[in-house]
């Protein structure tokens, strides 16, 4: 091969020619399935940590992601075995799938007839690369804050966060919990209260009534009397 030694497994070491992309290669050919379907598939990992890569591939229910992840298991070993880098500090810096042959097969039809029948084939390839300088060392003081406990620079963890969430709905909880037997009884006994309270307002102020009642019909039986005695007198007084 001009651009490099093939391996056994099908990939390339880091020797390229100029124009091809630098990394370390593992390639496939003529796997049995359209580039279309592949495609799909591979652009999810394009650019992802070759661990993340792996764990993405691992859960993705599609049949190509079971070849692409062999790929890049055969990309990282090449990387590791024969240009001695680290699989932790690899990440995917190319991924691509070309078109192969096409198989062509043909079925049985009416009045004689035959259909075409196009197998697609495919080739894959992967390309791993350390990862950068910079970006190694943002990731390094990253967990340095994470592993430290003071400060809350450390992130939480998915443990840490669900406790805290229990402890929220719990304290809501209580919030609006349901008054106690106590608490039940001095409600009815103070509603006991005043009705109490109210009923003897309402007893007081109608005996209040009653007396005015009665008040007033004195005033009006002793103006009666006086008409009545003033009325005797005018008779008298013209009889004399």
């Amino acid at each position: 091969m001009a651009f490099g030694v093939k391996t056994n497994e099908g990939a390339t070491k880091a020797s390229h020619a100029p124009h091809e992309r630098p990394g370390t290669r593992a390639q496939v050919k003529y796997v049995r399935m359209s580039a279309y379907k592949v495609r799909q598939v591979i652009d999810t990992i394009r650019g992802k940590d070759t661990t993340e890569a792996e764990e993405l591939l691992r859960f993705t229910e599609r049949d190509a992601a079971r070849v692409i992840r062999k790929c890049l298991a055969s990309a990282v070993a090449n990387a590791a075995h024969n240009d001695g880098l680290d699989p932790e500090s690899l990440y995917v810096s190319a991924a691509y799938v070309d078109e192969g042959m096409t198989i062509k097969r043909f079925q049985p039809r009416a009045r004689g007839r035959a259909s075409r029948i196009r197998k697609r084939t495919c080739h894959i390839t992967v390309i791993v690369s350390p990862i950068p300088a910079d970006e190694l060392e943002r990731r390094a003081k990253r967990d340095a804050a994470r592993a430290t406990t003071g400060g809350g620079t450390r992130t939480r963890t998915a443990s840490e966060a669900r406790a805290a969430r229990v402890a929220r709905s719990k304290a809501a909880a209580e919030e609006t919990e349901a008054p106690t037997t106590d608490e039940v009884t001095e409600d009815v006994t103070d509603e006991a209260t005043t009705e109490v309270v109210d009923e003897d307002a309402a007893q007081a102020d109608d005996a209040t009534d009653e007396a005015t009642d009665d008040a007033a019909q004195a005033d009006e039986a002793d103006a009666a009397d006086d008409d009545e005695d003033a009325a005797g007198d005018a008779a008298g007084e013209e009889e004399e």
